[in-house]
């Protein structure tokens, strides 16, 4: 199932933006069911379990031999995006660690397809029990969900070839410019903090250009309609490799935030289990071997934390 981008262009002051990938859906009791005939199944195979799964499937059987679904935005090459062999199916790093997650509970994932705003109040309205998609775990997101956090966040500059407009980072240099970004990224509303300060300095505010996934911003850019995508480094290294010749990485820069893995609140027995798991495979070097199957950097990783907000 594909999405529809949102109309090229489509261009709001900064002042304008609201967090779109949080916004209230009526919170739904998310039950752990299987929706399989609505989602597609995946390509990887989970990785071989560590010896402390068959304690933890003991400890939590009610989810053993579930067929679980988990909401992502498979538009996030090395993370997860559609398999170029079979498009009904997906690849990368985030799909491996579902699968292996899974396979050391017990229980098997399907996969439903949606807008990056889309996956959180997929959550809430019922209809995934799980987000394992290179979402970004902010406070204010943990309010539609808890996380449990995996990978540290490193972003990357995206802009045209030669930085014609001489951007930095996530400072004034954006004063003035255009960027694509997707709706209900982390990075819009940073962006916005800069509203102010571009006025004092007597500069015209940033704008924004919101697409629903990473492609439809990387043309904005290709297309002269932006000037610059900010998202994780390593899909900006992915845009400037396929495009070296007309893209580059003005800068890289560290955001106060980690990649987590979403589940549902009121659900504290299956987030346990999911991070009791996450912190078996650690242990035993899977996610690091997972790493580099997808071309991901090692230093990525990160112990696994609660982000609970109540």
């Amino acid at each position: 199932m594909q999405t529809l981008p949102l109309p090229a262009g489509r261009c709001v002051r900064l002042r304008a933006l609201a967090l779109a990938g949080v916004r209230a859906a009526a919170i739904a009791s998310v039950g752990l069911s299987a929706l399989a005939l609505t989602a597609a199944p995946a390509h990887a195979e989970a990785a071989k379990a560590p010896a402390e799964c068959a304690a933890l499937q003991a400890k939590y059987p009610q989810f053993k031999g579930k067929t679980l679904v988990n909401a992502i935005n498979p538009h996030t090459p090395g993370y997860e995006t559609i398999d170029p062999k079979d498009p009904s199916k997906y690849i990368g790093f985030d799909i491996d660690l579902g699968e292996t997650i899974g396979g050391c509970l017990g229980f098997k994932l399907t996969y439903k397809p949606v807008t990056f705003a889309a996956l959180l109040t997929t959550l809430q309205a019922g209809q995934a029990d799980i987000v394992i998609s290179d979402i970004y775990a902010t406070e204010e997101r943990a309010k539609a969900a808890d996380f449990i956090t995996y990978s540290k966040v490193f972003d990357g500059v995206l802009v045209a070839k030669g930085n014609p407009k001489k951007i930095t980072g996530i400072n004034t240099s954006l004063c003035g410019t255009v960027a694509a970004e997707n709706t209900g990224y982390v990075e819009v509303p940073l962006i916005q903090a800069l509203a102010p300060q571009c006025k004092a300095m007597g500069k015209p505010e940033p704008e924004v250009q919101l697409y629903d996934n990473n492609q439809n911003c990387i043309q904005a850019i290709l297309a002269g309609r932006a000037d610059t995508y900010i998202n994780d480094v390593n899909t900006v290294d992915s845009a400037v490799k396929a495009y070296p010749d007309k893209l580059e990485k003005a800068a890289a820069v560290t955001l106060p935030y980690s990649v987590g893995i979403a589940v549902p609140k009121g659900k504290p027995e299956f987030r346990d289990a999911v991070m009791a798991a996450l912190v078996a495979i650690q242990k035993a070097g899977i996610q690091t071997e997972l790493l580099k199957k997808n071309g991901l950097p090692v230093e990525n990783l990160e112990a696994p934390r609660l982000l609970v907000v109540k």
